[in-house]
């Protein structure tokens, strides 16, 4: 754990703060929030206080937990309003729903001769104990976003309404995936916190990661 990662994570969550920024906030010069940062100094508790108070954290995240770890990982943090758009969804529970569920989302799209699908996807928590305890099963649910003019036949098509989101990018999401999509979920939300972003209460998609490669990761909000 490193005093001065977490604070430049912090700052950094903090729609890029800059160093001279946050000392103007703490009242001190900006070569003290190097110090900081480089592990040279530590702040009195007064201003440890105020920074808590700035990054809505605790003076434990500050000095004891390993804050930066997670976030090395991740890029373009941002908020971003994304498009209206239709779509359809097939949810599975079974022991590779992400798999399953990704490749009938897949397969609709050939059936409409449609290459390279935009597919998103979600937990889906409908899953029962016995499935997830017994037989390792859980759910998960994928959306095929619906290019212009297309619409599956025997298949409900949704409407979504254009909408902000916080998003967060993975490069390599499946080389650690039980540790990495977790991981950026949770950055995703210090950064919600620390930006005063609100979790949306509105008829959307609340959360999804993008298909493929890579990965963004989005969660709705106000």
């Amino acid at each position: 754990m490193s005093f001065g990662k977490n604070l430049q994570y912090l700052r950094r969550l903090s729609f890029f703060m800059t160093q001279e920024a946050l000392a103007e906030k703490l009242d001190v010069s900006r070569q003290t929030i190097s110090k900081w940062e480089m592990d040279m100094a530590q702040p009195e508790m007064n201003k440890a206080i105020e920074l808590c108070r700035i990054f809505s954290c605790t003076l434990d995240n500050l000095f004891r937990d390993d804050l930066a770890c997670a976030g090395e990982m991740y890029s373009n943090l941002r908020v971003e309003t994304v498009d209206e758009f239709r779509y359809v969804k097939y949810a599975v529970i079974s022991v590779d729903p992400e798999g399953d569920a990704i490749g009938h989302m897949r397969n609709v799209a050939k059936e409409c001769k449609v290459d390279n699908p935009k597919i998103i996807g979600w937990d889906f928590p409908r899953a029962s104990q016995e499935q997830i305890n017994v037989f390792h099963m859980h759910g998960y649910e994928a959306a095929w976003i619906l290019p212009e003019g297309v619409s599956p036949k025997n298949m409900k098509v949704y409407l979504q309404s254009a909408h902000k989101y916080a998003a967060i990018h993975i490069e390599n999401p499946f080389d650690d995936p039980f540790n990495t999509i977790p991981g950026a979920y949770r950055t995703l939300m210090d950064y919600m916190r620390i930006n005063n972003l609100k979790h949306a209460d509105s008829d959307v998609i609340e959360c999804f990661e993008t298909d493929g490669a890579s990965m963004d990761i989005y969660i709705a909000c106000v």
